[in-house]
């Protein structure tokens, strides 16, 4: 099925894309992806390295004519979101991707494709592989778990890079030019909760939100998709006088919008049960129809028993926190246009067993308006007795409309393309903020490939948009200034 993806043009894109996508690289499990790094860089006899952390850096020196011109650093993160559908049997730990082509787009079957950030590692290898590409001296820096913590940007020392200009290929969408992007942290919220004696005769019934189209926590938290989790909540909450909650288990990544959430509840009263159910659950469909046109709500009457519940005491702290918790923008931008300056996503809800664990991943492009979100949602769970931990902190990119790299892009896409390419920051976590840190004087870009769906099993990548971004590459590489 993936040599189908192999004749695609450019061939030396999408072959190098195969031949990472063969390999399982699921973020902080990067052994595997960073061993095949070096050895690539290696087959080619090309200065390789790995860092402290497992950042590979492979070194190739400037073409013929281009000895001159300021030296490139190429950088791409290894790591890639897993999602799979539930009725997709695949393991991400031992398998590489199936892919296929539909139409102008590849996909995979039913799993996260891993073009974020596959296509842009694949757009470096091919650079570095072949002997016919103009370029100035390269550094290709490859950096690990980017979804999961950024670490690898994170980790990288000072001094260890020599490039003048950074390009990173982490952009999906092709007539984009970002020049700045949204820093972020981890919200998690843990607790314990008092359980009790489940109804005499009660029914079991187990409460399933799926079929939502989940996506990137960044870039697609505008669009006001459902999540899972909070639509849980909506169900418990409206049905929390007729039955206790057993066990919840909803969403799986803090970057991945949740798609799915399961609950167990103890009914005491069936009819009344159903009867709020039912209500609940013709609001939230006639509110999504339109987004989530395959959103399915079902409450199915089950055999398990369950001998403890939660009480109501700690239920209704739990229900109000998730209830008062923010989900979604917080504030859009005031310079920049349609763009989310501040949002959270409620990613991952646990209870079973007298324990809860909440997790989220809020945003910024405002180091001040995160910290007022990330401080909101601590007084909201700790008022619920949870304790909160904030973790992963990383700041955003801030633009610079002045950037000597940004008009040699600005430039080229304009007589490439007959049009202005549309140059702006994201909401998304890119790489670069934490990257200038320790290389303040780098001059930094992002561009990439049209992707949609990124961090879910939807995830696609345009094959016409992959071929038009392979020549961008290549002539900006022609273009770079002197030193």
């Amino acid at each position: 099925m993936n040599e189908e993806i192999r004749n695609l043009n450019p061939k030396a894109l999408w072959n190098k894309f195969a031949d990472l996508n063969a390999v399982p690289r699921p973020s902080k499990k990067e052994e595997r992806v960073i061993a095949f790094m070096k050895d690539f860089g290696k087959s080619l006899g090309l200065e390789t390295l790995e860092d402290e952390v497992g950042n590979v850096i492979i070194r190739k020196p400037a073409t013929k004519g281009m000895e001159d011109r300021k030296t490139v650093v190429l950088q791409s993160h290894l790591d890639m979101v897993h999602q799979k559908n539930n009725d997709t049997d695949f393991n991400f730990d031992t398998q590489g991707i199936e892919m296929y082509v539909d139409g102008d787009w590849v996909r995979a079957k039913g799993t996260t494709l891993g073009a974020d950030n596959g296509l842009g590692v694949a757009t470096i290898m091919a650079i570095l592989e072949s002997n016919e590409i103009e370029h100035p001296a390269i550094e290709a820096l490859f950096t690990i778990d980017e979804e999961t913590g950024m670490t690898g940007a994170k980790g990288l020392k000072g001094g260890l890079l020599k490039g003048d200009i950074l390009l990173n290929l982490d952009t999906e969408e092709d007539d984009e030019i970002g020049v700045g992007c949204a820093g972020g942290v981890d919200v998690t919220a843990t607790g314990t909760y008092s359980q009790t004696e489940a109804p005499k005769n009660g029914a079991t019934y187990h409460i399933k939100v799926k079929g939502l189209q989940g996506g990137h926590s960044g870039m697609d938290i505008i669009k006001g998709l459902g999540n899972a989790n909070k639509l849980m909540n909506r169900l418990l909450f409206a049905t929390k006088e007729f039955m206790q909650l057993a066990k919840l288990e909803g969403g799986s990544l803090r970057n991945a919008i949740p798609r799915e959430s399961v609950a167990t509840v103890v009914v005491s009263s069936e009819e009344k049960f159903l009867l709020a159910f039912d209500e609940i659950r013709s609001e939230i469909n006639s509110e999504y129809k339109s987004l989530e046109p395959n959103l399915s709500i079902i409450a199915e009457l089950n055999e398990e028993n369950f001998a403890k519940v939660m009480t109501d005491e700690a239920q209704r702290n739990f229900f109000n926190a998730m209830n008062a918790a923010h989900n979604g923008v917080y504030r859009m931008s005031p310079d920049i246009e349609d763009l989310v300056e501040t949002s959270n996503n409620i990613a991952k809800v646990m209870v079973a067993d007298g324990n809860i664990k909440i997790e989220c991943l809020t945003r910024s492009s405002v180091e001040s308006s995160k910290d007022v979100l990330a401080n909101a949602l601590t007084s909201t769970f700790e008022l619920a007795g949870y304790k909160v931990k904030l973790a992963g902190d990383y700041p955003g990119w801030a633009p610079n409309m002045d950037s000597p790299i940004l008009k040699v892009l600005d430039s080229l896409y304009q007589k490439m393309n007959g049009e202005k390419a549309n140059v702006a920051a994201c909401h998304a976590g890119l790489e670069c903020g934490i990257l200038g840190q320790n290389y303040p004087e780098m001059d930094m870009i992002s561009f990439g490939p049209t992707i949609k769906g990124a961090h879910s099993p939807d995830e696609r990548a345009s094959i016409s948009s992959a071929q038009k971004y392979w020549e961008f590459v290549l002539e900006i590489l022609k273009n770079i200034p002197k030193k």
